[in-house]
């Protein structure tokens, strides 16, 4: 399963966004070289040491990966960056600040013309297009700066406090569309033999997530209501509490659930005929009548008895797991999704990423130390241990 074997990727990253790209693609097979300041590395090697004296972001996001540091800013490192790029990449991502990959001549206006063939991804919060560039080019972007600017915050929440999402789906959105972009380049150079340039921003990445609740609210109608962990939109959709003082989380879709919920669930078949409850858009706007009778039937029964009924009405549901329940969870390991990957720390567990092919694993190679590989691929350069010696001595490396 390697079917990115033989494609270089060159890659100034940090954080989440571009890391979490680039790992897709070495997950596929693609070499990864991932540029990192000498002594201090990606910063988010430092957000937390919860991995064994690791940090978990970045465990997460940069296996098989080789590391070489370079101080870009040094002449030095600068002309090997780009004769790395220049001799061996097929691809660079890039989420540096708006405007540093030009000043560092790895833009795909400065490379272009030496290597016509080459795909530059770049990654920024608002887009960075120096034809259309916005008022907002320049502006710094962090995830929780765009899952507000993109709205997802004002719909994310309770009634009384709006939130954030409980990790960087920003990051992830961008980082995901920079994979499948990446992805279509090249597929379309095996047709025209072109490179090009993508141009992935955070905030229009969050803004294709964000098509439902904008159509919902089209030609300024409200938008969906937060809900904390029910669905705004669809009821009964959320957590429910039986009378053990457990939560069971359910969700109906159609009047045939409604249906059998009433029946087999609630054992109330008169409610399903309910004026107040006729379809979901009155399910949703009585929504509070609904809770009440839902949590009186519920009272007397322990969260277990809640489900076997709601199994025996087909209706779908689920536990409210923590880290330690999913950690655990006997669906991932009946279907055999745990491995193992090496690091600094010592051998790890990781998530297989999802799909699975029927002719072996994606590449799971170790989380690289900080410059660990500099050495092998300055030599692949042509940088021999004088060479070496000297941009030590100038910090360069």
């Amino acid at each position: 399963m390697r079917p990115l074997q033989g494609i270089t990727v060159v890659t100034l990253e940090h954080a989440i966004a571009a890391p979490f790209c680039t790992r897709q693609l070495a997950d596929l097979g693609a070499r990864v070289i991932k540029i990192e300041r000498p002594g201090v590395g990606d910063f988010a090697r430092g957000y937390d040491q919860r991995v064994r004296g690791l940090a978990s972001h970045f465990v997460w996001t940069n296996r098989s990966k080789e590391s070489l540091t370079l101080d870009v800013k040094h002449p030095q490192a600068a002309e090997l960056l780009v004769r790395l790029i220049v001799d061996k990449a097929d691809v660079v991502v890039q989420n540096l600040a708006p405007g540093a990959a030009a000043r560092l001549g790895v833009s795909f206006e400065a490379l272009k013309a030496r290597r016509p063939d080459l795909i530059v991804c770049d990654i920024s919060g608002y887009g960075d297009d120096a034809v259309n560039p916005g008022p907002y080019r320049d502006k710094k972007a962090y995830d929780l700066l765009i899952q507000s600017e993109s709205g997802f915050v004002s719909i994310t929440g309770t009634p009384d406090e709006p939130c954030k999402a409980g990790l960087s789906i920003a990051d992830i959105a961008a980082g995901m569309y920079a994979y499948t972009n990446i992805l279509a380049a090249l597929l379309q150079r095996n047709i025209d033999g072109r490179g090009r340039r993508i141009d992935i921003s955070m905030l229009e990445a969050m803004g294709e997530w964000m098509g439902y609740p904008m159509y919902y609210a089209l030609d300024g109608a409200p938008p969906p209501p937060r809900a904390g962990a029910a669905h705004a939109t669809i009821y009964p959709y959320g957590p429910f509490p039986a009378g053990d003082g457990k939560t069971v989380m359910l969700g109906l879709q159609n009047e045939r659930e409604w249906l059998q919920f009433c029946t087999k669930v609630l054992r109330r078949p008169e409610l399903a005929d309910d004026e107040r409850f006729a379809g979901n858009a009155k399910r949703t706007a009585h929504r509070e009548a609904l809770r009440a009778l839902i949590v009186e039937a519920f009272a007397s029964l322990s969260a277990e008895q809640v489900q076997q009924r709601i199994e025996e009405a087909q209706i779908a549901s689920a536990q409210v797991n923590d880290m330690a329940g999913l950690w655990a969870h006997e669906q991932l390991k009946a279907r055999g999704r745990w491995r193992e990957v090496d690091s600094p720390a010592g051998p790890l567990p990781a998530l297989l990423p999802p799909g699975s092919w029927d002719d072996g694993d994606p590449v799971l190679e170790p989380v690289p130390a900080l410059g660990a590989h500099t050495e092998s691929i300055l030599a692949e350069l042509g940088v021999d241990a004088a060479g070496l010696a000297a941009l030590r001595e100038a910090q360069a490396i």
